[in-house]
């Protein structure tokens, strides 16, 4: 019973303890910070967040793909990717074909394909046909992609860094030179 008797003094001991710490919070109000030191904050949270990237003129626009869907030029910034140019008559572009399925599939970078210069079933079966279906096509029937991007004349490339930057290449590439430059995009 003694034993007992001293639980209960602890306990109750403790309760006002733990009672008078709060009621001595109440009776205090917090002291407001000085403005000083909210604008200091303010201004610390403010230079933590970075302003926000303009997405490069080259990557603002829209088309539609092979399949009638859009695509939105903008979608590639902020990640490599390679644009690459071609028509579904062109012999290089055949040749090339197979070596930029693979370098989509390997490489990990986006790929966009951007078709031209003919209609577009053909372009259709071209993506069929050289097995191109892991990445979007665009048909640039008005030529309006192939003119942003310098580009006159197929097979072509544009490298897009992560931070929009592009490099234009309109000679045919072999795939350890397309991978090559695929992976200097980091």
């Amino acid at each position: 019973m003694a034993r007992l008797g001293r639980v209960t003094v602890v306990v109750v001991s403790l309760g006002l303890v733990l009672t008078a710490c709060g009621a001595a919070r109440e009776a205090a109000p917090a002291a407001d910070p000085p403005a000083t030191s909210v604008r200091a904050a303010e201004s610390a949270v403010e230079s933590a967040v970075p302003a926000p990237v303009a997405v490069p003129e080259k990557l603002a626009f829209t088309a539609k793909t092979v399949d009638g869907k859009d695509f939105a030029g903008e979608s590639l910034f902020g990640a490599p990717a390679v644009l690459w140019f071609w028509t579904p008559w062109c012999p290089n572009c055949r040749a090339e074909a197979p070596a930029i399925a693979a370098a989509a599939k390997e490489s990990g970078v986006r790929f966009v394909g951007v078709a031209a210069q003919d209609g577009i079933p053909a372009m259709r079966d071209f993506v069929d046909q050289y097995q191109l279906g892991g990445f979007p096509h665009l048909a640039d029937t008005d030529l309006a992609v192939w003119r942003r991007f310098g580009v006159r004349y197929q097979p072509a490339y544009a490298f897009v860094s992560a931070t929009g930057e592009v490099e234009v290449a309109t000679e045919p590439l072999e795939k350890d030179d397309l991978l090559a430059r695929v992976r200097a995009l980091g």
